[in-house]
C-alpha cells in the first residue's frame, strides 16, 4: 500500500500505528514495526503486538516502553530559565517586563505552566497544551518543584529537620519532601539550602525560609517535575526532548487516570 493509499484507507479506518510513531519521531517505520512485534507499544493502555493495527491519532493515546508519545505535531513545549525581574505573564499591565520578550519570535502562541514570582528565577514550561497544562497547575496534581535558595544566616541541620517536619504559616502548616545545606559560607552571613515541594502555594519557599528565620536572598527554580535546568543559562529558552516531553506526558496521563478513576468511583458511590 503506497502513502497516498494509506492516507486515504486512514480518514476511514484509522491510520497504521507505525506510520503515526515514525511521524511522531519515535523511530524509523520499520524499527517502529519491531516495537510492535516485540510488545513495547501500547494504545490506550493495552499493548498492541498486530502490524496491521490502525489508531485514531487525535484521540488514541500511546506509549513506548511505558512511556507517552505526543502524536500531535502542533503541540508545543518549551523549557524557559526564567531571569530576576521578569514577571511570569505574557503580557504585564504595568508594563514591567514579562515572558512576550522569550516569545515573540515562535510560530505558535504558548503561554506559561504555574508562575515564579519576579524575584525568583529558574525553569518555566511554556506551552500551547492546554490540557497538559490544566494538569500541571492544578493543586491537587501536586507536581514536585525544586529550588536553590541563598539565605541569610547559618542554617543548622535543626532547621533542616524544621523545614521537612512543617511550618505554620498564616495559611496552615507546609512541609518539605526534602530539605538539604549545600553550602555554608564561612563568615556565617549566608547560607544555600535546596528544597523540594510540590505545594503550589503563593511564594512558600520564601515564606517557610523566612519563618524559620532565614530570608531568602536569592531564589533559583532548579526542577520542575522530571524536567531539570541543567546548563540552560539565564534569559535561554529550548524545546523539550522527546526523552523529556514523554515523562512529561506520562506522568500527566497517569494523573489524569487516576482523576478518571476518582471521578467514577463517587459516581458509583451516589
Amino acid at each position: 500500500m503506497t502513502d497516498q493509499d494509506d492516507q486515504g484507507a486512514g480518514l476511514a479506518e484509522g491510520v497504521r500505528l507505525q506510520k503515526v510513531l515514525a511521524a511522531a519521531g519515535v523511530a524509523s517505520r520499520r524499527v517502529s514495526e519491531q516495537l510492535i512485534v516485540e510488545g513495547r507499544v501500547e494504545v490506550n493502555g493495552r499493548v498492541v503486538t498486530e502490524l496491521g493495527r490502525r489508531i485514531d491519532p487525535a484521540t488514541d493515546l500511546v506509549a513506548v516502553d511505558g512511556v507517552a508519545v505526543q502524536l500531535d505535531p502542533a503541540k508545543r513545549y518549551y523549557m524557559l530559565n526564567k531571569p530576576r525581574g521578569v514577571v511570569s505573564s505574557m503580557r504585564d499591565e504595568q508594563g514591567r517586563p514579562d515572558l512576550t520578550r522569550f516569545t515573540e519570535g515562535l510560530e505558535e502562541r504558548v503561554f506559561n505552566v504555574g508562575r515564579l514570582d519576579a524575584e525568583t528565577s529558574g525553569l518555566l514550561l511554556l506551552t500551547n497544551d492546554g490540557d497538559l497544562a490544566h494538569v500541571l497547575a492544578h493543586p491537587s496534581f501536586g507536581v514536585e518543584k525544586t529550588y536553590i535558595a541563598k539565605v541569610r544566616g547559618r542554617v543548622t541541620p535543626q532547621v533542616v529537620q524544621q523545614l521537612k517536619h512543617g511550618v505554620e504559616l498564616e495559611d496552615g502548616l507546609i512541609k518539605a519532601d526534602r530539605a538539604k545545606i549545600i553550602q555554608q559560607q564561612g563568615d556565617d552571613r549566608h547560607s544555600m539550602v535546596e528544597l523540594t515541594l510540590h505545594s503550589g502555594r503563593n511564594r512558600i519557599v520564601r515564606r517557610m525560609l523566612d519563618a524559620v528565620g532565614h530570608p531568602v536572598v536569592e531564589l533559583v527554580r532548579r526542577s520542575f517535575g522530571p524536567l531539570n535546568l541543567g546548563t540552560l543559562r539565564s534569559g535561554a529558552m529550548r524545546e523539550l526532548t522527546k526523552v523529556e516531553l514523554g515523562q512529561l506526558l506520562t506522568i500527566s496521563r497517569a494523573a489524569d487516570a487516576a482523576r478518571d478513576a476518582g471521578t467514577a468511583s463517587n459516581e458509583g458511590d451516589s
